[in-house]
């Protein structure tokens, strides 16, 4: 049987320790975020962000999330971040904006696209148990905990996994729907706005009112 904490009691520290210890040992688990229960494992251990993408059926050559604690942690993970980039970042995480960076060259991981990509999606998320986590583990792989092309988990009853899958699902109760990321890629050819979520384009664009818009003629 599956190891299920419940993060509304008990000590914060004590549950994020526990989910410490087992991601530092190659394992993976199940954690709330914003908008649903997602897998997590060590970003630099590829064994585990195999498994990972292998337990949630997903497709060959789709890499992982990385989740950070906080902008500063950028500089060692990405490389040529605009400034326009860094005022979103600064105004909007922790939250639900997520960041399509240029990775450092020489990174020892594999997030489960074979190196292929020129870009990471990167983020700092506002849900507690996993930011705490994060200021301990240092960069974490993240993927939906709902089967590939399914909505989000919002019950950790719905999870499906077996008993050597994952090392302990973190339970915080039953979630509220919301809203995905915002995605914004940020490239040689500017910020631009690659799909719509909870941090609205209008919002986006009292920090950087000329934002571009994937599929829009104009900025709004």
């Amino acid at each position: 049987m599956i190891n299920i904490i419940d993060i509304q009691s008990g000590e914060l520290d004590t549950h994020v320790n526990q989910a410490l210890q087992w991601i530092k040992s190659g394992l993976i688990i199940a954690a709330p975020l914003e908008n649903g229960y997602a897998y997590v494992a060590d970003a630099f251990d590829q064994d585990a962000v195999r498994a990972m993408h292998v337990l949630r059926g997903g497709a060959l050559g789709v890499a992982a999330q990385v989740m950070i604690s906080g902008q500063e942690v950028i500089e060692g993970i990405t490389r040529n971040v605009s400034q326009d980039a860094r005022a979103l970042m600064s105004k909007f995480w922790p939250g639900q904006i997520s960041f399509q960076l240029s990775a450092q060259r020489g990174l020892s991981w594999d997030l489960g696209d074979g190196k292929r990509l020129t870009q990471i999606s990167v983020r700092v998320p506002s849900a507690q148990f996993l930011l705490a986590l994060l200021r301990k583990s240092g960069p974490l792989a993240v993927a939906s905990a709902a089967l590939s092309g399914q909505p989000p988990i919002l019950d950790v009853k719905d999870i499906v996994a077996r008993e050597y899958d994952l090392a302990g699902i973190f339970d915080a109760g039953i979630l509220v729907p919301a809203q995905s990321s915002t995605v914004v890629s940020d490239n040689e050819t500017g910020v631009e706005v690659v799909r719509k979520g909870a941090v609205s384009v209008a919002m986006l664009q009292e920090v950087l009112p000329e934002i571009i818009v994937a599929g829009s003629s104009n900025s709004t």
